[in-house]
């Protein structure tokens, strides 16, 4: 797989695994959400049970670059129940998105389906001693007793990592939350649900500004929803949002405070011989992600991933099939719930390879210079330090080689649906189950 350099071919070895290695998974430790800090020295993961765990990476040595240890551990969200609507909010953590570091601290936004905040994650290694009107364990001292006063001071102790709600945006969404994106002015954000996106600054939580509003005067005509929203990584006045029929709209909010109406339209005609009856739950797109760059976009649906320039709408530039071999199990998957997962995609730091996953825990690589692929699994039996993963190959028909796999023997419960590619390096999170998977590039 071509790596930062572009040709040179990529060898990617185990670097760790965190998680539990009991088969019998509780559902609160499901990994929900994968993220990668702008620097990717830190790691952040949230779970169905509405905790966030966030990893920092140990050494920048270049054998031990992949390896990180648990940094912080908090709740961020708690399960509620909404009275007016008798309806149970999980906690689930949707997305988790960091904001730049400005100073010592880190923040960032967490989200489960109805209300997003904002944490401050910060170290302390001192603590004050001397105080004139207070005692070593807390207690106050009656003022009459002091007769000298004396300086209060720091002294030194073990580093404690805390995590703290700065902020909390609550009420804005009647739906589910899907998608959250910080803007690049880095003052405000939007959150988008099933029919709207919401536009907040980070430092007002009792109101937000709805910029897209797609909800009928009549539900029964409803024909569409969002599935997914970004803003561009450069341009605070532009952000994109992807649909459940398999359309893509770019927006300018310079245009109308209402961006009901979109500046551009990404959408590529069906192939009328691939028409089914599965046609229109494929073609949703479940994520989409600006290149680092700002020039392209790129979309996952059920079964591939595109590459859409920004100035081209009529058609993507590229196309890469993940597992074009399920085309014919569509009946089953739609039976067993599986046509409706939502696979997420990510690029590599210089936007030349993108990753997405599959089932029985493979994942895709896909390399926009050489056209080459790769499937690769994330399993314990190839978890030794610094191990290489072997390529796999699925075989959609015929004749079986040694060490290919046959569709029907591909397990649809282990799937990969969250991954993160570190910004700067070869560097790679991929989320099983309840496992998080680390990966990099062998070193020589």
């Amino acid at each position: 797989m071509a790596g930062a350099g572009g040709g040179n071919d990529i060898q990617w070895c185990f670097s760790q695994v965190k998680g539990a290695v009991e088969d019998d998974v509780s559902e609160a430790d499901i990994i929900s959400t994968v993220e990668f800090n702008h620097s990717g020295e830190l790691l952040a993961t949230g779970d169905k049970g509405g905790r966030v765990v966030i990893f920092q990476q140990e050494s920048k040595s270049p054998y031990h670059r992949g390896e990180y240890s648990v940094y912080s551990t908090f709740q961020s969200h708690e399960p509620e129940f909404d009275y007016l609507k008798s309806l149970e909010i999980e906690e689930k953590i949707n997305k988790i998105r960091w904001l730049p570091q400005k100073n010592a601290a880190q923040f960032l936004l967490s989200t489960n389906d109805k209300t997003i905040k904002l944490w401050k994650i910060s170290e302390r290694d001192k603590r004050p001693e001397g105080y004139n009107l207070k005692e070593e364990n807390g207690r106050y001292r009656d003022p009459t007793t002091v007769t000298t006063l004396r300086v209060p001071v720091f002294r030194p102790m073990d580093l404690m990592v805390e995590a703290s709600p700065r902020r909390i945006f609550a009420n804005a969404h009647t739906y589910h939350i899907n998608s959250i994106s910080v803007n690049s002015d880095y003052e405000t954000y939007l959150s988008a649900d099933d029919l709207r996106i919401n536009l907040w600054h980070l430092e007002i939580t009792d109101r937000s500004f709805n910029i897209v509003d797609i909800k009928p005067a009549n539900m029964e005509e409803l024909t569409e929803v969002i599935t997914a929203a970004e803003f561009h990584p450069h341009h605070c006045n532009t952000f994109v949002y992807s649909s459940s029929k398999g359309t893509i709209r770019l927006c300018d909010m310079r245009e109308s405070a209402l961006c009901d109406r979109h500046s551009k339209l990404f959408e590529e005609p069906e192939d009328p011989s691939n028409r089914s009856f599965f046609s229109e739950i494929i073609s949703s797109i479940s994520d989409v992600k600006f290149s680092h760059n700002g020039r392209y976009m790129m979309t996952r649906d059920y079964l591939s991933v595109k590459i859409w320039d920004l100035n081209m709408e009529n058609r993507p530039v590229e196309t890469y099939q993940v597992h074009e071999y399920l085309r014919s199990k569509l009946c089953s998957l739609y039976e067993n719930d599986c046509i409706f997962d939502k696979f997420e995609c990510c690029w590599n730091g210089p936007d030349n390879v993108v990753m997405t996953g599959s089932y029985n825990n493979f994942f895709r690589m896909f390399d926009r210079n050489t056209k080459r692929d790769i499937t690769l699994e994330a399993s314990r039996e190839n978890s030794k330090p610094r191990m290489v993963l072997k390529p796999r190959k699925v075989c959609a028909s015929g004749k079986r080689k040694k060490d290919e796999i046959t569709v029907d023997s591909l397990d649809f419960n282990k799937k990969i649906l969250h991954t993160a590619w570190h910004p700067k390096e070869n560097i790679i999170a991929v989320a099983t189950t309840n496992n998080l998977y680390i990966f990099q590039d062998r070193v020589n």
